[in-house]
């Protein structure tokens, strides 16, 4: 996997993984990959999944069954979207929303271009 240097590697797992979740590739409940198995895919360090995993289950997407392994918790589909929802109105928006002012862009623009993507050059 390609990672980039904005962002913490642990962070840029996790993203894949809730990526994967909105997508629908998993399921609530389903297990995941163990943190070996997860290493050898995305070629990092086991300690780095492990890093992933830690903070996922902190942020309640995923959960451990001792002596198992790691499992989907349930609504955690719900909850990635609550959460990326959270941090684009917080985070993303207000940046958007100041260049959008900043390069003249009006609203009649941006809802022009957002209903006729075609005629972004």
């Amino acid at each position: 996997m390609e990672f980039n240097d904005n962002k913490a590697i642990y962070l840029q797992l996790a993203d894949q993984i809730m990526n994967a979740i909105e997508r629908g590739d998993f399921n609530d409940g389903d297990r995941i990959p163990s943190v070996r198995e997860y290493a050898a895919q995305s070629g990092v360090n086991a300690n780095t999944v492990m890093r992933t995993f830690s903070w996922l289950q902190q942020e309640e997407i995923i959960f451990n069954k001792r002596g198992i392994g790691y499992f989907f918790c349930e609504g955690a589909r719900e909850r990635v979207r609550q959460m990326r929802r959270e941090h684009f109105l917080k985070k993303d928006l207000p940046y958007f929303l100041e260049r959008m002012k900043a390069l003249d862009i009006s609203l009649d623009d941006f809802i022009n271009l957002y209903n006729n993507p075609q005629t972004i050059d």
